[in-house]
């Protein structure tokens, strides 16, 4: 079993940066591919970002591209997510995850392919 604590969240003016963090607990994560998730108000996850379990390959959606920087810490067993110049429809709950099944090292996009979940950080961009 895995326990993820994401902290970080909070209200910030379109343009500004957050930073989240996943706290892991229970198990290494150093040998899994992590992704950051997101849920707004009335709609499905989305896949926001990933990153491989050395941290040299990562992953974006699209909208976030060159705004969002995930990292990784392995000797803390935490991953972060850098949020730059961020915009009303950033806003949403941030959930982090461990990737399952057979294919762990890399990061991929569907939530179905992904284990753990922590309680999530509300993250909300005001105009």
């Amino acid at each position: 079993q895995v326990q993820l604590v994401e902290s970080g969240g909070g209200l910030v003016q379109a343009g500004g940066s957050l930073r989240l963090s996943c706290a892991a607990s229970g198990r290494t994560i150093s040998s899994y591919a992590m992704g950051w998730f997101r849920r707004a108000s009335g709609k499905e996850s989305e896949f926001v970002a990933g990153i491989s379990w050395s941290g040299d390959n990562t992953d974006y959606k699209d909208s976030v591209k060159g705004r969002f920087t995930i990292s990784r810490d392995n000797a803390k067993n935490t991953v972060y997510l850098q949020m730059n110049s961020l915009k009303p429809e950033d806003t949403a709950v941030y959930y982090c995850s461990v990737k399952g099944g057979s294919y762990i090292y890399t990061p991929s996009r569907p939530t179905e392919e992904y284990e753990y979940w922590g309680q999530g950080t509300q993250v909300t961009g005001s105009s």
